[in-house]
């Protein structure tokens, strides 16, 4: 590196390195630090390291002229090293600056990386780090984005695909072997085919900010495989890059983006700022624990050496620092404005709302997005919950959120494998949980509905096992959750009985078309609906291989037909997609006496009453959905309306015999899906006819038209399935469900 470089004074915002075309301006706050070296590597490794002179408002900053895209980079920082008092500056370690935007290489694990001699925790190590640490790079923030349109599909229309960057893309037999794994195999006409076949509006992909392997998975072999180990918020994964790392990687995420946005696909974010991978007062110093400990992290009051971990890794982001909300937001908008993204979801995010200790929705977190005009105009999914103390907050966030309904996934669990005492609540899940969002204003679609994500079994194990198997992780089964309320059909694991097969591929049937046909937003696992299994490990997050990637070699084609004929029937009919909870008022009808928007019948075809909710029969109820009911307007103002539909569902063991009800819900009825496969593009049904439902089973019946409209047939002939929804309010002329 030549000694000659001017160092100018630069400017003390933007925060980072940005280059604009001349050189490139630094800039890192700490508000503890006594002295900041700026230290730039060239390709040999050989380091040159500048003091940042000038100082504003705690960030230390220098203008470099001449220094280009590709540059790599880091800081030491100086200043006092008293754990005990929160402070850990130690200027032997390199530190990643929070606001690289691109990352290259990754941390070789030893003592040097540490600021304490290993078995003395109390010890101070001044072995320089920078040999084995990643660097930062300087990135060139220029990229043709003509012509790309972000999709702004509306939440109401939107169907998330949940997927992991090289998990989904790994093994794919027609993505080149060199894009596999990578942003560029995910931009890949043969995967985006896949996701348009399926109707999918947006990916959610799993987390892509730069991250860190763990220490003691790498000595096990195994590796941070999820992701959920962030340094660097703004910068894209450099090992998800098919290009290289010196910067390619922000090239190759953005014409990933651009690629997903021509097909209409949005692409939303699975982000971690809850925690950073620096781990707790055992861990390495990597960035932020050196750059200012007291101001990135909560730290004990009775003891600052020790980290507040709300987040179950070691240490927990200090939202109550006005320059930590800063990062985040900064971040946020980056990823909006630079990368093109449509939205993100927010890894255990009751954290983030913990501006003291209690989960605060009035935090002042929450505050900076709601007024945000780039962050509030962008999809915001809240994981409510953490591991500290009142942390699960389902249905508590603010009303510009939406939330991954975890009381959703337990709840249609339970209903399908039988467990008493479900119905109620069932019903209430399958039409848009108005007893956690309506109180806040909220609507249907602030409920993100899954039965399985990444944490957890896939739909196929779901059906396949009772117990977790997780013995490929290395911690003798004990981690992953151990109440999985899953059904084996009765056999654990793989097996060749066809009647077990057949069982547990009607119920995967069951699953996915509740989940479409549930109002809120439906949120498909990648691979789901190819019937992918993990062999029972419902805790993937270290297996970085065969065990977790989509094996594309094998897949159940039929599910993939059935999952894709579902989500277009919810795209057809908005009866679906409602935006407004039920409201149970009556809707005047074609013919005869108005009826309410939504009517809860009891399998002799009579209105469901209070007990019937706990009754015996309470594993099977049928649901009829008013099409003239919807109350909603489109886009130029016209009133909405749809077909009526008949939803019933079966979930005990035995069949039940369903009556039709009335002639004034409809004339006549055709049979649209049945998950049991016993019925589809049949004669017409009539009032008062005998349906009979097989044991674990759904029917979707949709009014008859004479003559029959173009129908989409694809859908009535791979659907082979029916569904019922069931209201959340109490509706006039049939009694009210009990309180949930």
């Amino acid at each position: 590196m030549s000694d000659v470089q001017q160092v100018w004074p630069g400017s003390s915002y933007p925060l980072g390195a940005t280059y604009d075309g001349n050189g490139t301006n630094f800039a890192l706050f700490s508000e503890g630090a006594e002295k900041v070296e700026l230290c730039l590597f060239d390709e040999n490794g050989e380091e040159t390291c500048y003091e940042l002179i000038d100082v504003d408002a705690f960030v230390w900053h220098a203008y470099l002229p001449n220094i280009l895209p590709g540059q790599r980079y880091g800081y030491r920082v100086h200043g006092e090293y008293d754990p005990a008092n929160g402070k850990r500056f130690n200027p032997s370690k390199l530190l990643l600056d929070p606001y690289a935007k691109a990352v290259e290489g990754q941390v070789e694990w030893g003592q040097a990386v540490f600021s304490y001699e290993f078995g003395d925790p109390d010890s101070f190590n001044d072995e320089d780090s920078a040999p084995h640490m990643m660097k930062g790079v300087v990135v060139n923030p220029f990229f043709d984005w003509s012509g790309d349109r972000q999709p702004k599909t509306p939440y109401a229309e939107t169907f998330i695909y949940e997927a992991h960057v090289k998990g989904l893309t790994q093994l794919h037999p027609d993505v080149p072997e060199e894009l596999r794994g990578t942003y560029a195999g995910i931009a890949h006409p043969a995967v985006i085919d896949h996701l348009r076949k399926l109707g999918v509006t947006a990916i959610e992909l799993m987390p892509v900010h730069q991250f860190v392997n763990d220490s003691t998975l790498e000595e096990k072999g195994l590796s941070n495989y999820w992701g959920y180990n962030t340094i660097a918020f703004l910068a894209p994964q450099n090992t998800y890059s098919s290009t290289g790392d010196h910067g390619q990687q922000v090239q190759e995420f953005k014409a990933m983006v651009k690629a997903l946005h021509a097909a209409g696909i949005e692409v939303i974010l699975d982000v971690v700022y809850n925690h950073t991978a620096e781990g707790n007062h055992m861990g390495p110093t990597l960035s932020m624990r050196g750059i200012d400990n007291e101001a990135y992290y909560r730290l004990e009051d009775d003891d600052k050496r020790y980290y507040t971990d709300y987040t179950g890794t070691g240490n927990s982001l200090n939202v109550g620092n006005p320059h930590t909300l800063q990062l985040i937001m900064d971040s946020l908008r980056y990823w909006v404005l630079e990368m093109h993204v449509d939205g993100f979801r927010f890894d255990l995010a009751s954290t983030l709302a913990r501006e003291f200790y209690e989960v605060d929705r009035l935090a002042a977190f929450f505050e900076l997005v709601q007024q945000d005009p780039i962050v509030s105009q962008v999809k915001l999914i809240a994981e409510p919950w953490d591991v500290g103390p009142g942390g699960y907050q389902v249905g508590n966030f603010p009303p510009q959120w939406t939330e991954w309904n975890g009381k959703y996934r337990d709840t249609v669990r339970d209903f399908w494998r039988g467990e008493p005492q479900a119905l109620a609540e069932f019903a209430s899940r399958l039409t848009g949980s108005a007893d956690l969002y309506e109180h806040s204003g909220r609507r249907p679609v602030a409920s993100i509905n899954f039965v399985t994500a990444h944490d957890g079994f896939t739909l196929r194990d779901l059906v396949s096992y009772n117990e977790k198997h997780n013995d490929a992780n290395g911690e003798d089964n004990n981690d992953g959750e151990s109440h999985n309320r899953s059904s084996n059909m009765g056999v654990e694991g793989a097996t060749d009985d066809p009647e077990v097969l057949t069982r547990r591929a009607q119920q995967q049937r069951n699953f996915i078309a509740t989940l479409m046909l549930s109002q809120g937003v439906p949120m498909l696992l990648h691979g789901d609906e190819l019937g992918r299994t993990q062999g029972g490990n419902n805790n993937g997050y270290a297996q970085d291989n065969e065990i977790t990637w989509v094996d594309w070699s094998s897949i159940d084609h039929p599910l993939i037909e059935f999952t894709a004929a579902l989500a277009r029937l919810r795209k057809q009919h908005p009866t679906f997609r409602r935006s407004r909870f039920f409201d149970g008022r009556p809707v005047k009808m074609e013919e005869g006496a108005p009826i309410p928007d939504v009517v809860w019948l009891r399998p002799d075809g009579s209105l469901m009453q209070p007990d019937d909710w706990d009754s015996g029969f309470g594993r099977a109820v049928g649901v009829f959905l008013n099409g003239q009911g919807i109350r909603e307007r489109d886009r130029r103002g016209q009133s909405i309306s749809d077909d009526h539909f008949l939803v019933l569902f079966n979930a005990g063991d035995e069949p039940v015999d369903f009556h039709l009800p009335a002639f004034e819900y409809a004339p006549e009825w055709d049979a649209y899906v049945d998950t049991a496969g016993e019925r589809a593009n049949t004669e017409p049904l009539s009032p008062g006819e005998t349906l009979p439902l097989e044991p674990k089973s759904l029917i979707v019946l949709r009014e008859h038209h004479l003559p029959e409209p173009e129908v989409d047939h694809s859908v009535a002939a791979s659907l082979t399935a029916q569904i019922q929804v069931v209201g959340t309010d109490d509706l006039p002329g049939q009694a009210p469900k009990p309180e949930l």
